[in-house]
């Protein structure tokens, strides 16, 4: 896997994340994936996921910087979007909001396999 194919298979997985295409989930991200040091598995990466979209009804995933050094990839995400209750523990509740998340993930045979993940809270807290 080189930078190229891997930057690829990257954004076939935000495009797979934008269209909110759970059954092709599986395509993108390992059966065991771990997510900031806890193994979740398939089913409670996808499970998290789902909870994001339902938060946030316009979560919309936008490459704002990609680097690939295969097996990993680093990602800093732009969101701009409007959380309907609290999110964050931040009490948002229909304010459009804009933060980034610095992303990093470990791919094994073109899949996720581990992902660690850092948002900036404070850009929210700040437009609170």
């Amino acid at each position: 896997m080189d930078n190229a194919n891997l930057a690829d298979i990257y954004r076939g997985y935000l495009a797979c994340l934008n269209r909110q295409d759970w059954a092709s989930l599986g395509t993108f991200v390992g059966d065991t994936v771990e997510y900031n040091g806890q193994r979740i598995g398939l089913s409670g990466y996808r499970a998290m996921l789902e909870k994001d979209f339902r938060e946030i009804p316009d979560l919309r995933f936008e490459i704002a910087i990609l680097v690939c050094e295969p097996p990993r990839v680093a990602s800093r995400l732009n969101f701009d979007c409007t959380p309907v209750g609290i999110f964050l523990g931040l009490p948002v509740h229909g304010k459009r909001i804009s933060f980034t998340e610095n992303v990093f993930y470990e791919f094994h045979e073109a899949r996720i396999q581990r992902v660690w993940s850092v948002i900036d809270k404070a850009a929210i807290e700040r437009q609170l």
